[in-house]
């Protein structure tokens, strides 16, 4: 987990053994079986999580008892309800696994005192969180800008792996059209 850690983190800002070591001195890990929630809907959100292993989900229901899928998150990838985490409110979606996973968990409180330990990591999560807006607006665009079958071809020529991976029904809601013209797409 160390040196995965390492090699993770050393793609944006250069770290040291020692530092790695002492990041992960304040997470937690904790493995996660497939259909297990990370995060339920009222309760709020004390980590950001970072997938080792696995694949997640965040979703609401809508007032008509739809759930509407937000994102997914795969290996190396953050995920959280900044909203809740950083505010400490209830949080509104629920995060739930797909597959089993092996997930990292650190808390804001000991994420506070990492910046001020190892003033570097301010910097990575800085990155960290910029790529996640960039990629909240190009799913936006995405789906405001592109035809279904468009977003479908999309996402699969950009995941081929994830696509695999998803259910098509959580594909079909992730891209807000629905199942059976899902289907259709698929078929032509």
């Amino acid at each position: 987990m160390e040196q995965h850690l390492k090699e993770y983190f050393n793609r944006y800002v250069s770290f040291e053994d020692k530092e790695i070591k002492t990041f992960l001195s304040k997470c937690e890990y904790k493995t996660y079986q497939k259909k297990d929630f990370i995060l339920q809907e009222g309760n709020i959100c004390k980590y950001q999580y970072f997938i080792l292993e696995g694949l997640v989900r965040s979703y609401y229901i809508d007032k008509k008892g739809n759930e509407k899928i937000t994102q997914f998150a795969i290996e190396n990838w953050w995920f959280t309800n900044m909203e809740s985490f950083i505010k400490e409110t209830p949080s509104h979606l629920f995060i739930q696994c797909i597959e089993d996973s092996k997930i990292l968990m650190i808390s804001n409180e000991n994420l506070e005192k990492l910046y001020i330990a190892i003033p570097k990591l301010e910097r990575l999560f800085r990155l960290i969180n910029q790529n996640m807006i960039i990629a909240i607006q190009k799913k936006n665009d995405f789906l405001s800008k592109l035809k279904s079958k468009d977003r479908y071809s999309n996402l699969v020529d950009n995941f081929p792996d994830f696509a695999q991976r998803v259910p098509l029904f959580m594909i079909a809601s992730y891209l807000e059209i629905t199942p059976e013209y899902l289907s259709e797409i698929r078929k032509k």
